[in-house]
């Protein structure tokens, strides 16, 4: 008797787990064709990367973007147009500090390696500056032509939401990604005027701004969005040219203001290479590290200067 019941038991036990393995099954077949299907969608709309590259670091990438400045560098990737999570550009900042650290502690003193690794930093925050403005610069040059399909898709009829999901698959990077962003945002049910105040404070720019209020006055009031784009289209080409012009004249101002710090640098290597151990002796007292310290300052306030005074806003 006890034994017919322990197999009873046993034949019961072994459904079950059956049962719920094929719901286990089932539930995760479920789940996965959701995720590929909410992954799908997204990758429509721009807001997730359609390679679906996988993302490192997670955890600090979840960790980072609770704090105020994991936020603040995400909206900055999201402006550089680079396919990085907070979290990577994160540990790899850190790898580069670590780097940096390293070989200015080792190729010339100790004391340089807190120095390098500062620097690093700079370089890091340098090249999201560069990235994001070099991104800006790519869309102020497709403005005319994104103002010119704006203007042809209104003079067809067509709504101006509509008007701007066309430009979205007609232009390439970075207006297209943009634009797209917008359709999105007014496909889930956001406001004009919220989605292009958005992309005007991702991209900024005086061209970006005067075609926004553009767009953003006429939606309002009804105006002539047609005639108002046409005439943007020439001012926006108009400026095109003068800013290529001003770029041109003063790409030599800009080399020599990145000259100017890489020759200090370089002075330390020449000092060191000519007597081996000099800054060893140099930053050994508490002059030679404020000496090195204020001539950090100086070629950084060089820098600062140069930049700020090859600056032409047209």
């Amino acid at each position: 008797m006890e034994l017919h019941q322990l197999i009873t038991l046993t034949t019961g036990v072994t459904l079950l787990t059956c049962v719920l393995a094929v719901a286990g099954l089932h539930s995760y077949a479920t789940g996965k064709a959701q995720r590929q299907a909410l992954v799908d969608r997204l990758s429509a709309t721009g807001q997730v990367p359609a390679d679906g590259r996988p993302r490192h670091f997670r955890g600090i990438d979840r960790r980072l973007r609770r704090t105020k400045l994991g936020r603040k560098l995400e909206l900055r990737l999201a402006a550089t147009g680079l396919d990085v999570t907070p979290g990577e550009f994160f540990v790899y900042m850190l790898a580069t500090v670590a780097g940096l650290w390293l070989i200015g502690q080792a190729a010339l003193a100790p004391f340089f390696g807190p120095l390098a690794g500062l620097l690093g930093i700079g370089v890091a925050v340098q090249f999201l500056n560069w990235q994001r403005q070099k991104r800006i610069e790519k869309f102020i040059n497709q403005l005319p032509e994104m103002a010119r399909i704006l203007a042809n898709a209104t003079q067809a009829g067509l709504a101006l939401r509509t008007a701007i999901g066309m430009a979205a698959e007609e232009m390439e990077a970075p207006a297209g990604e943009e634009l797209g962003k917008v359709s999105a945002q007014l496909a889930v049910g956001g406001s004009m005027d919220e989605a292009l105040s958005e992309l005007a404070d991702r991209l900024p720019s005086r061209e970006l701004v005067v075609l926004v209020t553009t767009l953003v006055l006429s939606n309002r009031a009804g105006g002539q969005v047609v005639s108002a784009l046409r005439n943007l289209t020439e001012t926006l080409e108009e400026r095109k040219e003068t800013r290529r012009e001003v770029r041109t004249q003063l790409s030599q101002v800009n080399m020599t203001s990145y000259a100017v710090p890489v020759l200090g640098v370089g002075s330390l290597f020449l000092m060191n290479g000519v007597k081996d151990g000099a800054l060893d002796r140099m930053t050994g007292s508490p002059f030679g590290q404020a000496a090195v310290i204020i001539a950090f300052a100086l070629y950084a306030v060089g820098f600062v200067l140069i930049r700020r005074l090859s600056r032409i806003d047209v």
